[in-house]
C-alpha cells in the first residue's frame, strides 16, 4: 500500500490520493508512525515483512520464502530439504539471448490452469528428490529433497521487463536449478493449457521460475509467546505459511484472489467471526501490491479505497463491541508504481485503542507524508508487536 509521490499523480502518492475515511479516523484518533520492517541487508519483500510485522527478527528467523509456502500446503520439510518458491511465468523472446521476464504471473493464469500444469510437470520431472506442488493462481512449490547446496535467486517481480540471463540461478547448484527450468520450459511449449490460452489471446506459462528458497526455519509461536489465540486471513500461501509457523489457525474466505477482484466483505466478515471466540486476527491484502507490481496508478487508488471501504470500516465499526481493543492497519513494505517493485523503506501505520490515554490523536489522516512527520519510527520493526500486544503506552509516551 505504500508508496513514493509520483507524477502520475502529481506529486502524491496512492494513499494521498485515495478516498480512506476509515484509515484516516484511525490516524487522527490514534497513533501515526512508521515502521522499518526491512532489516539493512535483507531484499524487501512480504516474506522478511511479515515477519517483522508479527514479532520476529528476520536476522534470528528468515531462511527463505519457500519454507514460509511449504508450511502453508502442509508439506513437511526435513533438516536438508530446501523449499524454492515457483512462479509460472511470460518470458518474451524465448530462447534467445535477449529473453526477457515479460509477466511474472504468465498473464495471471488461474489456479486450475495452473494446478494442470504444475502436476504435469511433476508426471514429467518429478522424482523422490524433485518434488512439484500446485499452489494459488501463479504461485507454486518446488522442494528438492536432501538438498547439498542452493544458489543465488532472484525474484521475477524484480525484474519485469529485464533481458533474464544476468539473473538467472548462479553459484552453488546453480547448474541443477537451471537446468530443471529449461526442462519445464520444453514441457509448456506445447502444454494443452498455453494453447488454450495462445487461442483466447492470452499470455502463456512458457516458463518456471525458481527463487526464494530455504531451509525449514525455527520459530516461537505468537500464540505461545503472548498466551494468546489467533487466526490469520489471507489468499497468499506465504502468509499463510507464516500464520501457521506463527500459531495461528488459518481461516480460508470463499473468493479470495489474492488480486483486485478478491473478497473484500468476505474477509472483514471473516475477522469479525474470528474475535468473537480468538484474542488476534491477522486480516491481508494482496491486491495494492498487486497495483504496485503492475505499476497502475488508478489500480491501486481502487485497492486502497475498497480495503478502507469494505475491509477496515466494517471491523473499525464493530470493534467497541468486543470491549477493550487495539486496532492496526498498515503496510508490510512499500510497492512504488513508478519502480513495479518492493522496496525496503519504513511504512505507515496507524493504531488506534479502547484505551484513549493510549492514542496520540494528532488528527492527520493516514498517508507516508504525515507518519514520516509524526516523528514515530519503530525500527527495528520487529518490535512493534510486542509494543501492540502488551503495551503500547510506552510508543505514545
Amino acid at each position: 500500500m505504500a508508496d513514493y509521490p509520483t507524477k502520475m499523480l502529481g506529486g502524491k502518492t496512492p494513499l494521498q490520493c485515495a478516498f480512506t475515511p476509515y484509515m484516516d479516523q484511525i490516524a487522527a484518533e490514534g497513533t501515526l508512525g512508521l515502521v522499518d520492517t526491512i532489516p539493512t541487508g535483507f531484499t524487501p519483500g512480504s516474506d522478511v515483512a511479515t515477519l517483522s510485522v508479527l514479532g520476529y527478527d528476520p536476522r534470528e528467523t528468515y531462511t527463505g520464502r519457500g519454507p514460509l509456502e511449504a508450511a502453508s500446503m502442509g508439506i513437511s520439510l526435513g533438516q536438508n530439504d530446501i523449499a524454492y518458491r515457483l512462479n509460472l511465468v511470460t518470458i518474451g523472446e524465448k530462447d534467445s539471448p535477449d529473453a526477457f521476464m515479460d509477466d511474472f504471473t504468465a498473464g495471471h493464469i488461474s489456479t486450475e490452469e495452473s494446478r494442470e500444469i504444475i502436476l504435469d510437470i511433476n508426471k514429467a520431472l518429478g522424482s523422490s528428490q524433485y518434488q512439484f506442488f500446485p499452489g494459488v493462481g501463479y504461485r507454486h512449490l518446488f522442494v528438492w529433497r536432501n538438498a547439498s547446496s542452493s544458489p543465488e535467486t532472484t525474484a521475477p517481480h524484480d525484474i519485469t521487463g529485464k533481458t533474464i540471463a544476468s539473473y538467472l540461478p548462479r553459484g552453488d547448484s546453480s547448474q541443477e536449478i537451471n537446468s530443471i527450468m529449461q526442462r519445464a520450459g520444453e514441457i509448456l511449449i506445447n502444454h494443452p493449457v498455453n494453447v488454450q490460452r495462445q487461442k483466447a489471446g492470452k499470455k502463456q506459462a512458457n516458463s518456471i521460475w525458481l527463487w526464494g528458497q530455504g531451509k525449514k526455519l525455527p520459530i516461537v509461536p505468537l500464540t505461545q509467546k503472548y498466551s494468546l489465540q489467533g487466526g490469520m486471513i489471507s489468499a497468499v500461501d506465504l502468509l499463510k505459511g507464516i500464520g501457521i509457523i506463527a500459531g495461528l489457525k488459518v481461516f480460508p474466505v470463499e473468493g479470495a484472489t489474492g488480486y483486485i477482484d478478491t473478497n473484500y466483505e468476505g474477509k472483514a466478515k471473516m475477522a469479525l467471526d474470528i474475535l468473537n471466540f480468538m484474542d488476534f486476527v491477522f486480516v491481508h491484502l494482496e491486491a495494492p501490491d498487486e497495483m504496485g507490481h503492475e505499476g497502475n496508478a488508478a489500480g491501486k487508488i481502487q485497492a486502497i479505497e475498497l480495503f478502507d471501504e469494505k475491509i477496515v470500516g466494517p471491523i473499525l465499526n464493530k470493534m467497541p463491541s468486543f470491549g477493550d481493543y487495539r486496532l492496526i492497519v498498515l503496510s508490510d513494505h512499500p510497492t512504488p508504481i513508478d519502480l513495479k517493485t518492493h522496496v525496503g523503506d519504513p511504512s505507515p501505520f496507524a493504531v488506534l485503542s479502547s484505551r484513549k490515554e493510549e492514542n496520540k490523536a494528532a488528527g492527520l489522516p493516514f498517508n507516508e507524508i504525515n507518519a514520516k512527520e509524526s516523528s514515530i519510527l519503530i525500527s527495528p520493526g520487529h518490535l512493534l508487536m510486542e509494543k501492540f500486544i502488551r503495551d503500547w503506552s510506552t510508543v505514545v509516551c
